[in-house]
């Protein structure tokens, strides 16, 4: 194994996130396959290999500690991401992958192929239009406008049991004066991603009852 998978690895760990060899070479993969996908679809602002390793890769696997139960949904996902890095390092998990925009859902169909990920669900929809017969366990969402419209939007996707997980930079104090009535939060935690300076938290929101 050469550096790069063995650096993942060791960063991951320091997240709290076990990899083996195999899932952090399929990760790489993955973003070969973004760069090859961005040269012509434009899914990505970031392209420098080592910040798309922190920024996407790791950045999405601090929000495995939160994950609650089975069944996952990723809303906004743009090119898969919390979604696609979680679905590699959680096997036993199955995520649906949600966008409203369509070159987004096909390279996120396209990954989930390639990397042969069954527990990967694509979904090209608009989220506030979504009301599935069960409820997800956790609803994530990384960089998803306010919290108030991300927990109006994934009404339809919730039951009483669902934690809504949301990834977030800087703490957002001001958001969390304006929550929607049936909302609390459960709670709250910074992480520091190695190599990337910007701050990061994560808010889980569970229902709060009448």
């Amino acid at each position: 194994m050469n550096d790069e998978p063995l650096r993942l690895i060791e960063d991951a760990q320091k997240i709290g996130v076990a990899l083996d060899a195999a899932q952090a070479q399929r990760l790489l993969r993955l973003l070969d396959e973004l760069a090859h996908w961005n040269r012509s679809y434009n899914l990505t602002a970031i392209t420098a290999r080592p910040a798309m390793i922190s920024a996407h890769l790791l950045d999405s696997l601090a929000a495995q500690p939160d994950l609650r139960g089975h069944r996952i949904a990723d809303v906004g996902t743009g090119a898969g991401f919390p979604g696609l890095p979680l679905a590699v390092a959680n096997p036993q998990r199955e995520f649906t992958l949600i966008d409203s925009v369509s070159k987004k859902i096909r390279f996120v169909a396209h990954a989930a192929r390639t990397l042969e990920l069954p527990n990967v669900t694509p979904l090209q929809a608009r989220v506030e239009t979504l009301a599935p017969t069960e409820p997800f366990d956790t609803v994530l969402a990384r960089a998803y406008a306010t919290l108030a419209d991300l927990l109006e939007s994934v009404q339809g996707l919730c039951g009483s049991e669902t934690r809504v997980v949301a990834l977030k930079g800087l703490y957002p104090h001001d958001e969390l004066a304006e929550l929607p009535r049936g909302w609390r939060l459960e709670r709250s935690r910074q992480v520091h991603i190695p190599e990337l300076a910007a701050e990061r938290h994560i808010l889980s929101f569970v229902p709060q009852p009448a």
